[in-house]
């Protein structure tokens, strides 16, 4: 699986993908989870926080979109700081160096494989290593509380940001995960990732910072 960044520079680039990538999200959200609050006559799950300014990680399988993530700046709106406000103890995080992790989904075919690295593990280890490389310092995710023990035992530290509140008759809590070099070594070597997985088509001009070797997994 190939992991292709999309940012405001290469846009137009992936029009058709990030168009794709809304009917999928409405299938896995709206369709399947059933939060229809989400729904739109157009069959496109998007919403305040798909602008300008998100980037996509979109994970690409035989041209095929398997998995994907969107990425907020801290510094522009996102779902804690106009959603979830009350998930933070403190004022929600807002700062140039951290960004905010969500609607991260693997499509139904790719999810639980046992052949290689699941699609899960790879998008994840994808966010970290673009985290790494354009100098974030962390991320906050609004999570379902049960995924928490699941990104420490990924090799992430994960810190809540407040306590564990009922939403929608789910436990959710927010956190604020550290971006550093063993953060994504860790991912790789516990979940079988082989290494650097993102795609910068379109993006020459990116100051890009160089990942740790990933030899330091042996």
């Amino acid at each position: 699986m190939d992991v292709h960044v999309v940012r405001r520079e290469n846009r137009e680039l992936y029009a058709d993908l990030i168009e794709r990538q809304f009917r999928i999200r409405h299938q896995i959200y709206v369709v399947e989870r059933k939060w229809t609050e989400l729904e739109r006559p157009d069959g496109r799950e998007i919403d305040q926080f798909d602008t300008d300014d998100t980037v996509y990680l979109i994970g690409l399988q035989n041209g095929e979109i398997v998995a994907g993530m969107r990425m907020v700046p801290t510094t522009s709106p996102t779902l804690l700081s106009d959603i979830f406000p009350q998930l933070a103890l403190d004022s929600p995080v807002r700062r140039p160096d951290v960004y905010e992790l969500s609607r991260i989904f693997v499509v139904p075919t790719k999810r639980g494989e046992h052949a290689g690295p699941r699609a899960e593990a790879v998008i994840q280890a994808a966010a970290m290593e673009y985290g790494l490389t354009i100098g974030l310092s962390a991320f906050t995710i609004v999570l379902e509380t049960w995924w928490l023990p699941r990104l420490l035992d990924q090799g992430w530290r994960a810190r809540p940001l407040g306590l564990p509140q009922d939403i929608n008759g789910m436990s959710t809590t927010a956190v604020l995960v550290d971006v550093d070099d063993e953060s994504w070594l860790e991912i790789c070597a516990r979940r079988a990732v082989p290494g650097p997985a993102l795609l910068w088509q379109g993006l020459d001009g990116i100051d890009r910072n160089p990942l740790p070797n990933i030899m330091e997994l042996a």
